[in-house]
């Protein structure tokens, strides 16, 4: 049975293009996402791993090692069964840093360059084999269906339509993008067809060639080689070999890490793969003794490889034919396309990136996506002319013990990443290259039939095809030892421990608290340009700050630390880890270190530890709720603190201070004292960084209101604690204050109140006495002198009620219980008020009064009591400025205080006068024109409201003329219900 090479290309065609549709329309969105990232296609899609094995290499084994072929199956389940303590620390590694490779993996865990561009060439030099097995495999298959076609055309054709399909199918991203979703759910489709191929195959050889397991019982009862095959073979050691290569394919190699790690959807879903994966290898392992047993039983023409074929063509059943090829087709095309994608990115960050960096590129992802097309297209191509010059003439099964034997090699060093922190590059570098240097000389090259080392030398042991087991073993154990040898006796850098660290299981990274040369986001763009562009510079951070959760525009040192680790993970993906950390090291480097060191980054460890509490158990679960406890008893504590580094920046803000300053602790923490607004900045930056250990009743104003602080700060610093600091308690005494005021003004009032009543018994009788008998004078007589003399006499007896009044008024002021009851109040209106209440006066005919305080100038007070203080001060005024005279009242904001000053052209006071003009009874006015209690009265009411007066005399220096009242008021301040927007100041 023969298939025409144009249909069997438009076949390969069509169903390629079916995979592509796939990937596309899942791109655009047109399948649900829930069906996309369900955990059952992440796990098909591992079945990647099968390649043409299971379709064709698979019966190949079984019929040299009977069921020794099942070693390719179960060394990769015990690898996923084993996930918990395999799989998830390498997950969560690669996820923490976008290590997107495991040459990445090895680079950042060994804080070398050369260590990833090691594994690079390790990989690549062993995948080419392993993708050579595939196109042998395609090759083969097309030819047996098609026997005109010449092999080394269908080969070409084949790698170039890869070529175009991985290209289609991987680089329409940026590189270290989120998850090809569309790539994942193809390769998922292929393992489907894949295991829908193989079942149907096994189900009809099962059925219509042994007509059910009876009939199978009875050709094996009749049959002694294949059982003999099946079961004796199995205690040869190639299977022990292959059952380890196996295992370390999980991790080492290219297209399972990838689908494995960088595809992952989330943590559950490598949780169902760790049996799904098992589940799913099974299935396809129990049809390959059925196909094996079927091909001998039809005497397939075609070799045990590809009883698969060839059973199909001895049934005479086209469609079944064709099915198996495109089996075949899937398992090939699918692994080269992910594992070329794999190598190209390996290639990229650890062979291109570390030569050229593209700094003068306008479009980087533009650059990089075309530099990978150029790499994948190598790749295959180098595959290809491989499999043109040797791989052609192997076998596929020893074709695959060479590539899983040289990926073999990067076990130790991927198991030293999470369970051996005292491994360093030395140690690995040495032990690949040792182990490496055996496997070339022991397999490649003897059985590529390019040259037989120790044949040449005569040794007692030569390799071949029964033995190749062995020395896959002695390359893996001079590998280990060297490996722990090197790193034994060398030790490890800073940056290798740190790395070591962060890797290892249950590992938590203790940071320094450093400061760094940026100061703020902007910065970040602007050193980062240097390297990668303005606008790829741009994208990055403006990318991280959203990961973050950050504004645009951010300054504090703890989230600018957040921000460069953060753009150092994203560079990781793009760049590699190698490059994009040495491109943060160079560009976004921390300030030099202080002689005494810096300390710890205690956010940082309070939010992995936050992370951890679900993880953390036994005394390590104790401490952490110890831990919990003393901090929520520090958050929850009533009285106002806050805890600050020596570097001034803010390591605690509990509910407390919230509530005060009305400030968030997440707008604070891990800024610096600065950020906080002015008046908070001064107060408590001031007092940190002086030796005062306690501050008492500190006046500082809030929204207009005034409140009194008691300040105590002690030292963290001590023999459990190195690392310096203070903590802050602040105490409000506001409410304690006003009660004294209010004490004392009770004890002044009863005091004042008592000479009141004494004055107005005393004075008050005699006083209305006299003015009644002026009043009785003026009816009893019609003489001139005597009336006039009668009305001076009620004048005067009215100047002493007045006078008696103003002490009334006088004893009254000076209540601070009413700062509570206060409201906003305009000053410009207040002013307008008294200027129209003057304005009724004929005194100030002649006076021009100019309001230049602005509108929005209010302060927290008593509005009818500041319209009497500003009569008194414009009568003041008025009345010391001559005819034709300005009075300006001016206003404006200082801080959080209102500034209002009253200013006139008059003569001016005397300096020896300035001192008692506030004085009671005091008055600079001529006889009866004052009773010198307004300005007294003026002070009481600003000293009411929390402000402060004072004189300036002469106002104009130059003219030596003219008076200034200066008032300081504090001002008030809206609610925004943001109080600190400025972490600029950080």
């Amino acid at each position: 049975m023969s298939f025409s090479a144009p249909g069997l290309l438009l076949a390969s065609l069509l169903y390629l293009i079916l995979l592509f549709g796939i990937a596309w329309i899942t791109e655009k969105g047109v399948l649900p996402r829930s069906w996309i990232r369900h955990p059952l296609v992440y796990t098909l899609s591992l079945g990647v791993y099968a390649g043409i094995w299971a379709v064709y290499a698979a019966v190949g084994i079984a019929a040299e090692s009977g069921f020794g072929f099942l070693a390719y199956y179960l060394g990769i389940s015990g690898a996923f069964l084993l996930a918990p303590v395999l799989l998830n620390p390498i997950m969560r590694i690669g996820r923490a840093y976008q290590l997107t490779s495991l040459a990445d993996l090895f680079a950042y865990r060994y804080r070398s360059q050369w260590a990833g561009t090691l594994v690079t060439i390790c990989s690549g030099t062993a995948i080419l084999a392993l993708l050579s097995m595939q196109i042998q495999a395609v090759s083969t298959s097309a030819s047996l269906l098609a026997p005109d076609t010449s092999p080394r055309v269908i080969s070409a054709l084949f790698s170039i339509i890869v070529v175009l399909f991985a290209m289609l199918f991987g680089t329409r991203r940026s590189q270290g993008s989120e998850n090809h979703q569309g790539l994942v759910l193809a390769i998922a489709f292929d393992s489907l067809v894949k295991l829908f191929a193989l079942l149907t195959l096994g189900g009809v050889i099962l059925f219509g060639v042994f007509d059910g397991m009876a009939g199978l019982e009875t050709w094996l009862a009749d049959q002694s080689t294949p059982v003999s095959s099946m079961t004796m073979s199995i205690d040869d050691g190639s299977w022990r070999a292959l059952m380890l290569m196996s295992f370390a394919g999980a991790l080492v190699l290219p297209h399972m890490y990838h689908m494995t790690f960088s595809e992952n959807p989330s943590p559950k879903a490598l949780a169902k793969a760790s049996w799904g994966l098992p589940l799913y290898l099974l299935l396809l392992g129990l049809p390959v003794p059925l196909i094996l047993w079927g091909g001998q039983a039809l005497a397939a023409t075609t070799g045990p490889d590809f009883y698969a074929i060839g059973t199909a063509q001895a049934l005479g059943s086209p469609a079944l034919t064709l099915l198996m090829y495109i089996a075949g087709l899937s398992a090939a095309s699918g692994l080269m396309i992910v594992s070329t994608l794999a190598l190209a990115g390996m290639v990229l960050n650890h062979a291109v990136l570390p030569l050229r960096t593209p700094k003068d590129q306008g479009d980087i992802y533009h650059w990089l996506r075309w530099v990978k097309r150029l790499l994948i297209a190598a790749i295959i191509f180098a595959a290809l002319l491989f499999h043109e010059t040797l791989g052609k003439n192997l076998d596929l099964s020893i074709l695959g013990a060479i590539s899983l034997s040289g990926m073999l090699q990067l076990l130790p060093g991927a198991l030293g990443v999470i369970y051996w922190p005292e491994g360093n590059r030395r140690g690995l570098i040495a032990g690949l290259v040792s182990g490496l240097a055996i496997w070339v000389v022991t397999l490649v090259l003897p059985f590529s039939h390019t040259a037989n080392l120790l044949e040449f030398l005569g040794a007692p042991l030569v390799p071949d095809y029964g033995n190749w087991h062995i020395f896959t073993f002695i390359s893996l154990t001079v590998n280990v030892v060297v490996f722990t040898l090197i790193s034994a006796l060398s030790t490890s850098t800073a940056d290798e421990a740190g790395a070591a660290e962060a890797c290892s299981l249950g590992a938590l990274s203790r940071p320094q608290r450093r400061e760094l040369l940026a100061t703020s986001s902007a910065d970040f763009v602007r050193q980062l340009a240097v390297p990668l562009g303005f606008g790829v510079a741009r994208r990055e951070v403006e990318r991280a700050l959203a990961q973050l959760k950050l504004p645009n525009v951010e300054y504090r040192p703890y989230q600018l630390r957040r921000l460069r680790d953060r753009v150092e993970v994203n560079l990781s993906g793009l760049l590699g880890p190698a490059v994009a950390g040495d491109m943060v090291k160079r560009h976004l480097g921390y300030k030099p270190m202080a002689s005494g060191g810096t300390a710890q980054d205690i956010r940082y460890v309070e939010r992995a530890l936050g992370d951890y509490q679900n993880r953390l158990t036994g005394l390590a679960g104790e401490l952490d709720n110890l831990r919990r406890h003393y901090r929520q008893t520090l958050q929850n504590l009533p009285i106002p603190a806050c805890s600050v580094g020596e570097d001034g920046e803010i390591l605690m803000w509990n509910n407390a201070m919230e509530s005060l300053t009305g400030i968030t602790a997440d707008d604070v923490v891990g800024a610096r004292l600065m950020a906080l607004p002015e008046h908070w900045h001064l107060l408590l930056d001031d007092f940190n960084i002086g030796e005062d250990l306690h501050r008492y009743k500190h006046r500082l104003d809030l929204k207009g209101r005034p409140h009194w602080l008691n300040l105590h700060k002690a030292a963290l610093s001590g023999p459990d604690h190195t690392e310096g600091g203070s903590i802050i308690l602040v105490e409000d005494q506001t409410e304690t204050r006003l009660l004294e005021d209010e004490l004392m003004h009770s004890e002044r009032l009863a005091s004042v109140g008592r000479l009141a009543a004494g004055v107005a018994h005393e004075i008050g009788n005699p006083v209305t006495g006299i003015s009644s008998l002026a009043q009785n004078l003026k009816l009893e007589t019609d003489d001139p002198d005597i009336l006039s003399t009668a009305d001076q006499i009620q004048q005067q007896t009215r100047r002493i009620s007045t006078i008696l009044q103003s002490l009334m008024n006088f004893a009254r002021t000076g209540n601070h219980a009413h700062a509570n009851r206060y409201e906003p109040v305009a000053i410009r209106r207040c002013v307008d008020e008294s200027i129209n209440l003057l304005s009724l006066s004929d005194k100030s005919m002649g006076v021009h009064y100019l309001n230049d305080c602005p509108a929005d100038l209010v302060i927290l007070g008593d509005e009818q009591r500041l319209v009497q203080v500003f009569i008194n001060l414009l009568a003041n005024a008025r009345d010391a400025s001559p005819v034709g005279g300005k009075v300006r009242i001016s206003g404006n904001l200082d801080g959080y205080s209102a500034i209002i000053e009253v200013s006139d052209e008059g003569s001016g006071i005397p300096t020896e006068q300035l001192d008692h003009i506030f004085e009671p009874f005091y008055t600079t006015k001529a006889p009866n024109k004052g009773t010198g209690l307004g300005l007294s009265l003026v002070y009481s009411i600003i000293e009411e409201h929390y402000g402060n007066i004072q004189v300036v005399s002469p106002a104009n220096t130059d003219l030596g003329r003219g008076t200034c009242v200066r008032m300081r008021l504090p001002a008030y301040e809206p609610d925004t219900g943001n109080t600190i927007s400025q972490n600029q100041r950080s």
